[in-house]
């Protein structure tokens, strides 16, 4: 008998509803830092102060508020939707949020947004984990 064996730590699995809205939490705070640090691009403030930006009327507004709303609903409804809804929203909303941020990647391969890159790369990764993960749902046993 070994002196130095150490019990093995315990592992929990973690529900699919939990995965998934962690997962949708983690989306978000990557969106909120990208923006944040976008704000320290050189021309930034001063393009959101005299309105020489992309989100420079209230539409655009409305519409990128719309788009960012959807991650913090998800966290909730990730919890809370039947099964089957549940699945194919995080699916199809994963898609679309891939999609996104691979075109937001691309358009954004300068030195000064580069961390804007890393982000979009990782936020591409996490979505593709929630489709990955909402394709693979668990199914019930058929214990009959």
């Amino acid at each position: 008998m070994s002196i130095n064996k150490r019990p093995q730590l315990k592992d929990y699995e973690i529900h699919i509803k939990l995965k998934l809205s962690a997962l949708w939490i983690s989306v978000m705070f990557c969106y909120l830092y990208g923006d944040y640090f976008e704000l320290y691009v050189p021309g930034k403030v001063s393009g959101l102060i005299d309105g020489n930006n992309p989100l420079n009327s209230p539409l655009w507004l409305f519409l990128a508020s719309l788009l960012m709303v959807i991650p913090a609903l998800m966290t909730f409804l990730a919890l809370v939707l039947k099964p089957t809804i549940n699945k194919w929203l995080n699916i199809s909303l994963g898609i679309l949020f891939t999609v996104i941020m691979v075109v937001i990647a691309v358009f954004s391969l300068t030195p000064w947004k580069i961390f804007y890159v890393f982000l979009a790369v990782v936020e591409i990764i996490l979505t593709s984990t929630i489709v990955l993960n909402a394709f693979k749902w668990p199914r019930n046993s058929d214990s009959s």
